[in-house]
């Protein structure tokens, strides 16, 4: 196509849309393999759980937008601190609220809610209104590489390697992962993690 304009153009375009898409692959392993590295050592620092994700749904919020999806954030505002790593634990949101705006239904909505279950856990739901997600699929969601819907999934610039991540993060955290879907009425996923100690040494971090 040296020769021939319109198609050099295309061509360009093309490996431009694949360097970048081979870019956020090398970027994902990258970052699941440090995760992986330090998953058995605990973290530091007291967090407000609600702080981080009220940070990472504000910095989404644009992007929702342009997909004509409304982001709404809700819950408990007098939660307890939980024992974490504040750079973690908005990778793990954003990856959430990112699925869940490539996913979502255009012109949706995303509901983020915060609080704490009977047992004293803190807890952070991503629930949207999209397409949902057939049960023989949901127990594989966060095995590496696995997407329920290959083609749309490369065309939302997905690596398959989002909720592996996000799996592995929740484990260094000694919380749980669950998620819930049904076919035609969206999917949640929600985050449990344990409050920290009263008697835990470091000052919460405000952020």
């Amino acid at each position: 196509a040296r020769d021939d304009t319109e198609a050099r153009e295309k061509f360009l375009d093309i490996m431009a849309v694949e360097a970048a898409r081979m870019r956020r692959l090398i970027d994902d392993l990258l970052s699941l393999t440090r995760i992986e590295m330090n998953e058995h050592v605990p973290p530091q620092t007291r967090i407000q759980l609600e702080n981080v994700v009220r940070e990472v749904a504000a910095a989404l919020a644009p992007l929702a937008r342009s997909d004509h999806i409304a982001i709404e954030v809700s819950g408990n505002t007098d939660l307890p601190p939980v024992v974490g790593d504040r750079d973690e634990l908005i990778q793990l949101f954003q990856n959430l609220i990112h699925n869940a705006i490539k996913y979502g239904r255009e012109n949706g909505h995303i509901w983020i809610s915060f609080g704490r279950t009977g047992d004293g856990q803190v807890f952070a739901t991503v629930r949207d209104d999209g397409e949902g997600i057939a049960p023989s699929a949901v127990p594989r969601l966060t095995e590496r590489f696995y997407r329920v819907d290959v083609k749309r999934s490369r065309e939302k610039g997905g690596t398959g390697l989002g909720l592996a991540i996000v799996k592995h993060i929740v484990s260094r955290h000694q919380g749980r992962l669950q998620i819930e879907s049904r076919q035609g009425e969206g999917s949640s996923f929600t985050v449990l993690l344990p409050p920290a100690p009263a008697e835990y040494g470091p000052k919460a971090e405000l952020i």
